[in-house]
């Protein structure tokens, strides 16, 4: 049996206040529900449990409806449940979580700038690569959800 892990927030207190400064400012520029639906499909791809029992919890708690986010993980095959501009920030986290040797492609960064400003995109660009990293801490450190 494997020994315990190191909870890195726990451990690095200043660093995850850090992180918290970033997400922070990102969300100046970003609507909270988009923020939420991006950081729940991220850690759908990246498997982490935890984000996603997080990141859902907080997106019904800013109004998002049980349909969405249910059709999160399905958002290619959801028609009219998401606007353009929501599919395309789901398209370019798709592309920014799984990038490989080809990067993201023009047609996803195009299809987000279409729908929002220079600031904006920063912002999302800065969120997708946020929760990965968020995700990949949670799950090296074997973090769970806690059952309500």
């Amino acid at each position: 049996m494997a020994g315990k892990r190191v909870v890195w927030s726990k451990k690095l207190p200043e660093v995850y206040g850090k992180l918290d400064e970033v997400d922070k400012v990102v969300g100046e520029h970003v609507d909270l529900t988009l923020l939420e639906l991006l950081k729940l499909r991220s850690s759908i791809l990246n498997g982490c449990a935890f984000c996603v029992d997080l990141h859902t919890q907080r997106a019904l708690d800013a109004g998002e409806t049980h349909q969405r986010l249910f059709q999160v993980s399905t958002w290619h095959e959801a028609g009219a449940v998401f606007t353009d501009a929501e599919r395309a920030v789901l398209a370019l986290t798709d592309e920014m979580t799984r990038m490989g040797e080809g990067g993201v492609s023009d047609a996803a960064y195009d299809a987000v700038a279409e729908h929002f400003s220079d600031e904006q995109v920063a912002a999302l660009m800065t969120a997708i690569a946020m929760i990965n990293l968020y995700n990949r801490l949670a799950v090296t450190s074997g973090l769970h959800p806690r059952k309500r």
